[in-house]
C-alpha cells in the first residue's frame, strides 16, 4: 500500500489545521515534511501517538522536518483534541470531500470512514523517501521517525 509511493512525488494538498489556517503540502518544500495519518481524534491509541510526538525531543523541534498530522476528524474535533493534550504542531482535518486526501495517498478504509495508521516522509523535492503503515491496533514507533528523518 504505502511502498507504492516511495520514490514517487507525494500528492500535494490542501487541508486546514486544527486552527482554521490553510497547509499546503507543496508550499512547505523549504522543510521535509513528516506526514502522519491517524484513525481517529481522542481515541486512545492516536492520542499516545500524538503524545509521543509531543514530548519527543527529536523530532521537529529544531524544524529540520514538519510533522503534519491528518485526520478525516472535523476541525473542531481537531482544535479539541489538540487543546487537551496541548499538542501544538498541526493536525489537519481530511474531513470534506470526506478522507480525499487519505485516499490519494492509498491509505483511506472505505469500511470505516477512517485513515489507516499510516506515515510519509517527504523531502524538499516534494519526493516521498519513506513510509510505513501499522495495523490500527497498534501505535508506530518514534524511534522509526527519528532514523528515516536521519537517513535524509
Amino acid at each position: 500500500m504505502t511502498d507504492a509511493l516511495v520514490g514517487q512525488e507525494a500528492p500535494d494538498f490542501t487541508l486546514v489545521n486544527q486552527h482554521g489556517s490553510p497547509i499546503t503540502l507543496s508550499e512547505l518544500r523549504s522543510t521535509p515534511a513528516l506526514v502522519v495519518f491517524i484513525p481517529f481524534a481522542f481515541s486512545p491509541l492516536c492520542t499516545s501517538e500524538i503524545l509521543d510526538l509531543r514530548d519527543s525531543g527529536e523530532i521537529g523541534r529544531d524544524d529540520a522536518v514538519r510533522v503534519l498530522t491528518i485526520s478525516c476528524d472535523s476541525v473542531f474535533a481537531n482544535r479539541a483534541w489538540t487543546d487537551a493534550t496541548q499538542y501544538q504542531r498541526d493536525v489537519l482535518s481530511d474531513f470534506w470531500p470526506h478522507g480525499a486526501v487519505s485516499k490519494a495517498y492509498g491509505v483511506f478504509d472505505e469500511k470505516v470512514g477512517r485513515a489507516v495508521r499510516a506515515s510519509f516522509l517527504i523531502d524538499t523535492g516534494g519526493v516521498v523517501r519513506w513510509a510505513t503503515v501499522n495495523d490500527v491496533e497498534h501505535v508506530r514507533d518514534v524511534g522509526d521517525y527519528v532514523e528515516a528523518i536521519a537517513a535524509l
